[in-house]
C-alpha cells in the first residue's frame, strides 16, 4: 500500500514538474522588427521669387515744379526722362517749357524749383545773383544753322561769323525766336560778333515762339534759322529745311540743371529739385539720354556730360 502511494506521488511530483517546465519555456512572443520611423521629408522649396517692387515712399511735397527750355520738351526728350524720375521718387512734376531767359526768371521769382537750362554765361549770373543753390553739369548737343536748300544766301561751308554776314548782305529770310531764349541768345552772339544789327530788317522775321514752332514758320516762309540739332531732327519730316551749317565749336549747346535757393524762397521745394537734379547726373540717366533718338535718327541727340566739367567743354 505504501509503495503504491509511493509511486503515485512521484507520478504527480513529475508531471507537475513537467507542468511547470511547459510554463518556463513558452515562447516568448517575437517583438514586431523594430523599424525606422519614417523620415519626414520637406516639401520641395520653391524657387525664391522676387518680391515685388514697392512703390517710393511718397515724399512729403510730391509736387515739382521744372521750368526747361522748348528744345528739351519739343525733341521729345523730357517725355522719356520725366516718367522715370516720377517712377523712381513718387514725385509729380509740372513740367513748364519757356525760353531759358523766361526758365531764369521763374527761378528769379521762386516760381519754379529746379531748372533745365541752356545758357552758360546767364547760368553764371543766376548763379552769383544768389537764386540758385545747385548747378551740375548734364549733357550738351549743338547748334546748327538750316534753310532752304536753294540756300539763297550762299552759307554752306561758311562759319559761323560769316554765314550771318552773307544772310545780312543777301537779305535773305530769317526766322529768329526772339523770346530770351537759350538759343536767341547764342543767335545774338553771332550777329554782334559780325557787329550787325539784324533787328527792323524786313526780313528778319520774330516769332516769340518755342523752336519747335519756330522751324515751323522757317519752313514755311523758306527762311534761315538757328536751332538745335536734337529739335531739328525731332521736326525733320515736316520740314522743307537742310542743315547748312554745323560743327563749329561755337555752336556748342550746353545744359546744366540748377535748383531753386531755398534760403531765399524757403517754399520752394528744395527736397524735390535735388532729387530731381541727381536723377539728371544718375549714371542710369545718363545712358538713357545718350542713347535717346539713335534708334530713331541713327545720331545722338544729346551727349551725357555728367562726369565732365565746364572746362572739359571749353566755357
Amino acid at each position: 500500500m505504501k509503495q503504491k502511494t509511493f509511486h503515485l506521488l512521484s507520478t504527480l511530483i513529475v508531471l507537475l514538474a513537467l507542468a511547470l517546465s511547459a510554463c518556463g519555456t513558452a515562447a516568448t512572443p517575437t517583438a514586431a522588427p523594430v523599424t525606422e520611423a519614417p523620415v519626414a521629408t520637406q516639401a520641395p522649396t520653391e524657387a525664391p521669387t522676387e518680391a515685388p517692387t514697392e512703390a517710393p515712399a511718397a515724399p512729403a511735397n510730391p509736387n515739382l515744379i521744372l521750368a526747361t527750355t522748348t528744345s528739351t520738351q519739343d525733341s521729345g526728350l523730357l517725355d522719356v526722362l520725366v516718367p522715370m524720375f516720377e517712377e523712381q521718387t513718387g514725385y509729380k512734376v509740372q513740367t513748364v517749357a519757356v525760353g531759358t531767359g523766361e526758365a531764369l526768371k521763374m527761378g528769379e521769382e521762386g516760381n519754379a524749383d529746379v531748372l533745365l537750362v541752356h545758357a552758360p554765361s546767364s547760368e553764371v549770373t543766376f548763379m552769383e545773383g544768389g537764386s540758385g543753390q545747385d548747378r551740375f553739369l548734364v549733357m550738351h548737343n549743338d547748334f546748327i544753322l538750316v534753310g532752304p536748300a536753294a540756300d539763297p544766301a550762299g552759307i554752306k561751308g561758311l562759319g559761323p561769323k560769316d554765314a550771318f554776314v552773307a544772310i545780312y548782305n543777301a537779305g535773305a529770310p530769317f526766322v529768329t525766336r526772339a523770346d530770351d531764349s537759350g538759343t536767341y541768345k547764342k543767335e545774338v552772339s553771332f550777329w554782334t560778333k559780325a557787329a550787325l544789327e539784324p533787328k527792323g530788317q524786313s526780313w528778319y522775321i520774330e516769332t516769340g515762339q518755342g523752336m519747335g514752332a519756330s522751324l515751323t514758320v522757317a519752313s514755311e516762309k523758306g527762311a534761315y534759322i538757328l536751332t538745335d540739332r536734337a529739335t531739328y531732327l525731332a521736326n525733320k519730316d515736316k520740314l522743307q529745311l537742310e542743315i547748312l551749317l554745323e560743327g563749329n565749336n561755337a555752336l556748342l549747346n550746353v545744359y546744366h540743371v540748377i535748383t531753386v535757393n531755398q534760403t531765399k524762397w524757403p517754399k520752394v521745394n528744395y527736397e524735390g529739385a535735388l532729387a530731381f537734379a541727381n536723377f539728371m547726373i544718375d549714371p542710369a540717366t545718363q545712358e538713357v539720354i545718350g542713347t535717346f533718338g539713335v534708334d530713331k535718327y541713327g545720331q545722338q541727340l544729346f551727349v551725357p556730360d555728367a562726369d565732365k566739367t565746364d572746362a572739359d567743354l571749353g566755357l
